[in-house]
């Protein structure tokens, strides 16, 4: 015996519940074609009438009476579980918020091994930068510098101090003179350059600018030889240890520094706790076995 589509059942259940083809269209958020359709296709796989049809009016038959009882609780009880399911996969995600070039360039490559350490924990990673209002943004954790207040309530893990500097092809002509070079800059946060200058006693003085929207794309235009651009180590962690980029002056900390924030002390969310000591031995990692 083959048993119609599940469609067909929840088409005619909704009717049924409804009373009408158009109500039950409207609820569905279909044609009141398709319902009838539907309820035709059934009707006739099942080889009964299961809705009598009066002047625009349906009303149930016996046969669709008895199927109502079974497909009611049926579907009653499928939302159940669907919900229990969804709520379970809720409890077990964690939502960071993450500034995007960090995110792009640093986090997501090594989320894998956080996979494969903690199954049972699914990061939804939302990037943004910024102030963090966790209720309004949905997340339980989110991954900052330090160039804003946050109130006292959140909680405020140092990561790491933020350490900045030029990096570009090893190609590049004259990289150890910064005035004989194109700079590119972040508009995200434009006076990198001229701390990294003031830090490091250099000139700013260079055979031309280049201004782009975000960190990556500043990444991008050094990759294909555009330039010269100054950017956190973190942010090309990879490439340097690729040999994609260099670093030809190093880098040096600027004073700020990165941190996990979240709205509760971290040992109140177990899951959010695990994140913090993953991330955090990542970065001693990184601090231990330097690549530059």
């Amino acid at each position: 015996m083959q048993i119609p589509n599940l469609t067909a059942f929840r088409y005619f259940d909704t009717a049924a519940q409804a009373g009408s083809f158009v109500q039950a269209a409207q609820l569905l958020h279909v044609t009141h074609g398709a319902v009838s359709r539907q309820i035709r296709a059934l009707e006739e796989s099942l080889g009964v009438e299961l809705f009598e049809r009066r002047n625009r009016a349906v009303f149930l038959t016996p046969a669709g009476r008895q199927l109502l009882h079974v497909t009611a609780p049926m579907f009653e009880r499928l939302e159940d579980v669907v919900y229990q399911l969804q709520q379970t996969q809720r409890e077990h995600a964690l939502a960071v918020s993450c500034e995007p070039t960090i995110a792009m360039k640093w986090l997501i490559p090594r989320l894998g091994d956080f996979h494969t350490l903690y199954p049972n924990i699914i990061v939804h990673l939302i990037t943004a930068g910024g102030p963090v209002n966790f209720a309004q943004m949905g997340v339980d954790l989110a991954i900052r510098r330090d160039d804003f207040h946050w109130a006292d309530s959140v909680c405020g893990l140092k990561l790491c101090e933020e350490m900045i500097g030029p990096v570009c092809q090893a190609q590049y002509p004259h990289i150890q003179d910064t005035t004989k070079q194109i700079l590119i800059q972040s508009s995200s946060r434009p006076q990198a350059w001229a701390t990294w200058a003031r830090l490091s006693g250099n000139s700013l003085r260079s055979a031309g600018k280049l201004e782009l929207e975000h960190f990556y794309l500043c990444i991008q235009a050094a990759l294909s030889g555009q330039g010269m651009t100054i950017v956190s180590r973190l942010m090309v962690e990879d490439e340097l240890q690729s040999g994609q980029l260099i670093a030809p002056q190093g880098f040096i900390p600027d004073g700020s520094a990165y941190y996990l924030l979240s709205p509760q002390a971290l040992d109140q969310n177990p899951r959010a706790e695990v994140f913090a000591s993953w991330l955090s031995e990542q970065l001693d990692s990184q601090r231990t076995n330097p690549h530059q």
